[in-house]
């Protein structure tokens, strides 16, 4: 069997794999990435948020990307019924950048690889994962190469980017239910004939169904725009009798008084595809010679756009403590990198959660609207979910539910809305 040698082995070559990859290869790491399939591949997670912006750049692939002219993302829109909430990226508590992309996966994440490939990563496609062994940080990965033949690598350091592949949580039985009640999404293309002019037709919008059914709408610049129904499972099976994901996706747009009319009657790129139960979650995020990244650790839901920045923010920090860790310091994994990890996971738990309650879209379209709230709620909705100075991270497992009851209840809010308090 051949058997190859490198410093860090990297399953999954999308957004988290790519980042860590880029991260290390300029830090002069040897390393190679191991992909299931053939890029381009169509994928779930179209829409970022700013922080992942910090990611790309860390990772060297910001200005391939940037050239591409994907649709630039500016802020979020949620409808419900007649009322609207806006927010806006450049009008945040708190630094970082104020925008981002919306981006069809398939294209973005091939032009990253490509990249990757022109500076030289071995990136090594069609070839999939079925054993590992560690011995201490060491392992031996066993590879089905796209002829079907097997050969082993040996590396220092593991990770896991391998999203819904989920192999080191399969192959070492980390998995671990949920804490989210399950959902499930249905989502395709469109040709957007019906795109309005100007802000309006280029902007990601939430249309909210009821509570907890909502519409996405994702415009790109190549003139689609992705359209996905969420909600709960038992509610999204209902949609179609017989497992029709296009019936079900046409009876979703049907419900929608706000985009009826743009995509009511428009054929589909592709064949509707359907997320079942897709929130996820592990027994741990490390191991002895291993990091869980992306969604082979946590995902939690496609409402906030929080996936695809969870898996950069853990691909780039993986790459960041085992460089440190190949140069010869102890690394405190528990602390530097699951405690972090968890810290951010906990804040968008929270929003994912009070989302689906209805407290959060108490917050969203409550009248007259509370500047500075709105401020730090933004934050969060860009990704800067670490950054203790925001009330609505440092409290986010009380403040939302306790406005939103006083908001309910026609209380005073004055008091409440006091720094303090906030």
């Amino acid at each position: 069997m051949t058997i190859e040698e490198v410093e860090v082995l990297i399953i999954g070559a999308g957004p988290s794999g790519s980042v860590a990859a880029g991260y290390l290869h300029k830090n002069n790491v040897k390393i190679k990435v191991i992909e299931k399939t053939l890029f381009p591949r169509i994928v779930v997670g179209e829409s970022l948020i700013p922080r992942v912006m910090d990611h790309y750049a860390e990772g060297g692939l910001l200005d391939a990307l940037d050239s591409q002219g994907f649709e630039k993302k500016f802020g979020a829109r949620f409808i419900r019924g007649e009322e609207i909430c806006m927010f806006d990226f450049s009008n945040k508590f708190g630094e970082g950048w104020d925008w981002t992309w919306q981006i069809p996966r398939a294209e973005f994440d091939y032009v990253g690889t490509q990249e990757l490939i022109r500076k030289g990563v071995d990136i090594e496609f069609e070839s999939e994962v079925v054993a590992t062994a560690f011995e201490g940080v060491n392992s031996t990965t066993t590879v089905r190469m796209k002829n079907g033949e097997l050969k082993q690598i040996k590396a220092k350091f593991l990770i896991d980017a391998s999203g819904y592949g989920r192999v080191l949580p399969r192959l070492l039985e980390l998995d671990e239910p949920s804490q989210l009640s399950p959902h499930s999404a249905i989502f395709t293309h469109v040709l957007d004939v019906n795109r309005p002019e100007g802000v309006e037709g280029t902007q990601i919008s939430f249309d909210i169904l009821q509570t907890d059914v909502w519409l996405w709408v994702i415009p790109f610049s190549n003139g689609n725009t992705s359209v996905g129904i969420v909600g709960p499972t038992a509610f999204i099976n209902s949609l179609s009798d017989h497992s029709d994901t296009a019936e079900a996706l046409q009876k979703a747009i049907q419900l929608s008084e706000f985009y009826i009319n743009r995509f009511g009657n428009l054929p589909f790129v592709f064949q509707p595809k359907k997320l079942t139960n897709y929130s996820a979650a592990v027994k741990k995020m490390y191991g002895e010679g291993y990091t869980l990244t992306g969604n082979s650790s946590e995902f939690l839901d496609p409402v906030f756009s929080s996936g695809v920045c969870f898996a950069t923010e853990s691909g780039i920090l993986s790459a960041k403590l085992a460089l440190r860790q190949l140069r010869g310091e102890v690394i405190d994994w528990e602390r530097e990198y699951s405690d972090y990890m968890k810290d951010g996971i906990a804040v968008f738990t929270t929003y994912v959660k009070e989302w689906y309650t209805g407290n959060l879209q108490t917050l969203f379209f409550h009248q007259p609207e509370n500047p500075d709230v709105k401020r730090k709620i933004c934050a969060v909705l860009a990704g800067y979910v670490w950054n203790q100075e925001n009330s609505f991270v440092k409290k986010h497992d009380r403040v939302i539910r306790n406005m939103a009851y006083m908001i309910n209840n026609n209380k005073e809010l004055m008091d409440y809305i006091k720094e303090d308090n906030l």
